[in-house]
């Protein structure tokens, strides 16, 4: 069995901790679409859910998958979940505009991985951080697109 030295060690706590702060945005991510899904009212209900309840599913494997990761440099996943502010707004925009900021969010920990990946010489990590990034921008881009008024080319902004 392969021992590790002290550097290796502290390079794989790095990305334990990268990781882990990952797993709890995404299953932070599970709590909130699960609630937006309760809250959504009107004539749109049903696609509206559908999609939110898709990205419960998504955030939970995603989770999964960081936490396969920090099992993988010999961690302990985290049980801890992220940031779960309830403003008591549910109309769809104000919905869509946390879901937005939560993926903002979501993405800059990804970032922070990627360098962490990079910094310790790790393709597998460099690897998932990269598709979990494009996989977090074309959500972000499916948001901003939700957000904006039909006809509106700009992206949204707040």
């Amino acid at each position: 069995m392969k021992q590790i030295n002290q550097g290796e060690g502290m390079k794989n706590e790095l990305a334990i901790k990268a990781l882990n702060k990952i797993m709890e945005l995404e299953l932070a991510g599970v709590v909130k679409y699960t609630h937006y899904s309760l809250m959504v009212y009107g004539y749109n209900r049903i696609p509206i859910v559908s999609w939110l309840k898709g990205n419960a599913d998504e955030s939970l494997a995603h989770a999964h998958k960081a936490g396969e990761l920090v099992t993988l440099l010999g961690g302990h996943p985290s049980l801890k979940i992220g940031s779960l502010l309830e403003t008591e707004q549910h109309d769809i925009g104000d919905i869509l505009r946390e879901s937005l900021a939560h993926e903002k969010v979501a993405l800059t920990a990804y970032y922070d991985l990627l360098k962490v990946a990079e910094e310790i010489h790790s393709v597998l990590l460099e690897e998932y951080a990269r598709e979990m990034i494009v996989q977090e921008e074309l959500h972000l881009d499916e948001v901003n697109k939700m957000l904006r008024k039909p006809g509106d080319l700009e992206p949204f902004t707040q």
